[in-house]
């Protein structure tokens, strides 16, 4: 998905489709729409990569290619890869993921879909 002006912003998280287990996606997937509306709202442009744990997606490929499509600003990373004790080590990749791909972005976390802009405007020049 792409909103707005020229992305300036990616945000990495979780396709809540793609999880694995006995819930309900949709939820979550119109909390991660409306977040993302905020970036139109102030202009901004964002992209997002999302990938699934469900085994389909090489996640360093997946958002390798993401960060190395162009130069971010920012990069948000949602916190599903945060507050579950058992996604540490995918946290760890993604983090240096950024960190190899997109040296000078700023990283930028989210508390729930709804802030995932004001996190990233926390960081925007």
């Amino acid at each position: 998905m792409t909103t707005a002006g020229p992305p300036r912003v990616l945000v990495i998280g979780f396709d809540p489709y793609r999880i694995p287990g006995p819930w309900d996606p949709e939820p979550v997937a119109k909390a991660i729409e409306a977040g993302l509306g905020k970036f139109a709202e102030h202009g901004v442009g964002v992209e997002t990569c999302l990938f699934g744990l469900d085994g389909s997606d090489d996640v360093e490929a997946v958002v390798g290619a993401a960060l190395r499509s162009r130069p971010w600003e920012c990069v948000t990373i949602g916190g599903g890869l945060r507050h579950e004790d058992d996604q540490v080590e995918l946290l760890e990749q993604v983090v240096n993921l950024v960190r190899r791909y997109a040296p000078d972005a700023a990283i930028a976390f989210n508390s729930t879909p709804a802030t995932t802009y004001e996190a990233a405007a926390r960081w925007l020049s």
